[in-house]
């Protein structure tokens, strides 16, 4: 018989493997590529009248595109305007100096290869949904590292800087790549972000840190109001990014926006966690973050409900930790409201291309080498993403064009990315997005199921028309798990700069329906259909809301309970928010 101490060293030579090879992939399995693009291949083999088509297409394209090139050197022959040209959504070729030949020409012939390899990645049959998403992602990075604005010599408006400026845009372009290169070597932040410090230029609403465990702070924040609303405001920040997004500039922040309004705000401030933090899991972050969170504020808050509020995967935890509260009988909650939180993740949006068996056990395998998963892996996914406007159009601006543009605090903030410990990103990763255990009534905490039904506290919830981590439509689908009374609000902008939306925002923009507790959802095209619309934030519909659930207002609270254990510590924005 093989020993288990063998079994042991063989598990740990292929996890030591593994971890090497995700160093070498940059932590992108290649195997499950090969599988995605193998499948297309082979199933596109066997497609004759899917191939056909994607003929006909490129003969077509090719067609169209010999036309438009004749007419275009006939019209420059005969020194004619050029004929108008329709307005581009691509930013990229939206400029007028793409119009001038030959530019017109190359913006044309990428257009139509986004068209072919659109229409050749969709609709072959026997391909698995998952490995059809992945070849048209896999293709749309080609096509976006290639595409023409990317290179000095195809995009107009590098020859326009160039020439204007006899060259000098490439001279500053190369400081600033200098500049890039020294951060990034260093492991400093990106150029900029000093103009951003943490408790001062962003995270400056005044508080106190009224508890710190080895996982948590907790943040009361100084009231402004004469009176406050009884019941106070808990809010759970996803800990994958550092607290302060909603607490940016004075401005935009909407911490200070809910003092303002007379609310008692608590908030959690996560712990960027190290090495030795590789063990904590999902049930810790539970009891240590929220559990620890809710006892503190009940002290300091005496006899009164609690509004919970939970940020995208903060918000996943407050479902979860509000369902186990429901199921062992616990009533201390007053509402709840989520922000781009997802509780289905049967469609979970772009972030699924990286998440399968494959990238999952690589990523396991490299997070137990490590201990955690690194900031600036989650960084490079989220930039793969959306890789036409945040990776390679900054690095035209930087490099080619010599444009280096201000940050703001949201970028500034963005760049202050956290780690996530291995235990506990590994259990997200798999009931979650692998298993889909919550939504299925099969989520065990603290080894007891929770049901997201047995719910029945009114809520407040927010998806963002341009969420590429929590689409919308997904988020909608607590409808389907939760019977309680649900405010869905829909605003536009994605999945940061949607709850960033404060009033006076330009360009913003929501709608907005209530289902009554207990009545039957209708499906998310008909609620889009329906629901009413309103210029601007979605703030102001999010305080009444919270007022109309709210008793009349009180004195407000003492900061900490020192009697009671929980004196103030740290002025906000405490320690553990400026930990790298």
């Amino acid at each position: 018989m093989v020993s288990r101490q063998s079994i042991d060293q063989t598990e740990h030579l292929d996890a030591s493997a593994r971890a090497a090879w995700a160093r070498i992939w940059s932590s992108i399995s290649p195997e499950s590529q090969l599988l995605a693009w193998m499948d297309w291949v082979r199933h596109l083999s066997i497609s004759p009248g899917k191939q056909e088509q994607l003929r006909q297409l490129a003969l077509s394209q090719w067609e169209q595109l010999f036309r438009d090139w004749s007419e275009e050197l006939a019209a420059s022959a005969r020194t004619t305007a050029p004929a108008s040209t329709p307005a581009y959504t691509d930013r990229r070729f939206s400029d007028p100096a793409w119009d001038r030949w030959p530019f017109n020409l190359l913006r044309q012939t990428y257009q139509a290869q986004q068209q072919w390899w659109q229409s050749a990645t969709e609709g072959v049959a026997g391909v698995e949904p998952h490995h059809q998403k992945m070849v048209a992602f896999g293709a749309e990075q080609w096509l976006n590292m290639f595409s023409p604005s990317n290179f000095a010599l195809t995009n107009p408006l590098v020859w326009d800087k160039t020439l204007a400026e006899q060259g000098d845009n490439f001279s500053r372009g190369l400081e600033n790549w200098q500049q890039d290169m020294q951060a990034q070597s260093a492991g400093e932040p990106p150029v900029g972000t000093e103009d951003f410090k943490v408790g001062q230029d962003v995270a400056a609403t005044p508080g106190k840190v009224v508890l710190r465990n080895e996982l948590v702070e907790l943040i009361q924040y100084t009231p402004t109001t004469k009176q406050v609303h009884p019941e106070p405001i808990l809010i759970v920040p996803a800990w994958i990014m550092k607290y302060y997004i909603l607490d940016l500039s004075e401005q935009n922040s909407l911490i200070k926006y809910l003092v303002d309004q007379g609310h008692t705000v608590f908030c959690l401030s996560w712990k960027n966690p190290e090495a030795a933090d590789h063990a904590f899991g999902m049930d810790d972050y539970i009891r240590l973050g929220w559990t620890a969170s809710l006892d503190a504020v009940n002290v300091i808050v005496p006899g009164q409900k609690i509004h919970a509020t939970g940020y995208c995967l903060g918000g996943t935890l407050l479902s979860i930790a509000a369902a186990g509260m429901a199921r062992d009988g616990d009533e201390r909650l007053a509402s709840l409201t989520f922000f781009a939180a997802q509780t289905d993740f049967s469609e979970p949006g772009d972030l699924s291309l990286f998440i399968d068996e494959s990238q999952v056990s690589m990523l396991e395998a490299q997070m137990a080498d490590e201990g955690y998963l690194r900031a600036n892996q989650m960084e490079a996914a989220f930039q793969m993403l959306r890789s036409a406007d945040l990776l390679w159009a900054p690095m035209v601006n930087k490099y080619l064009l010599g444009e280096r543009r201000p940050l703001n605090d949201l970028m500034a903030w963005n760049a202050d990315a956290t780690r996530m410990p291995a235990t506990m990103h590994s259990q997200y990763l798999r009931r979650m997005y692998l298993n889909n255990d919550l939504s299925q009534n099969r989520y065990p905490l603290e080894g007891r199921i929770v049901s997201l039904a047995q719910i029945n506290l009114p809520t407040f919830c927010v998806g963002t028309v341009s969420d590429h981590v929590a689409p919308w439509r997904s988020v909608y689908k607590l409808h389907y798990l939760v019977p309680a009374e649900i405010t869905f609000v829909l605003t536009t902008g994605g999945h940061n700069a949607g709850i960033v939306s404060e009033p006076g925002h330009p360009r913003r923009n929501y709608q907005i329906s209530t289902r009554a507790a207990g009545t039957a959802p209708i499906l998310v095209d008909e609620w889009q259909a329906q629901a009413s619309s309103h210029p601007g934030s979605w703030w102001s519909a999010w305080a009444e809301w919270l007022k109309a659930r709210s008793g009349a207002p009180v004195k407000p609270p003492q900061m900490g309970a020192a009697k009671q254990g929980f004196a103030p510590l740290d002025p906000a924005p405490g320690q553990y928010v400026l930990v790298k």
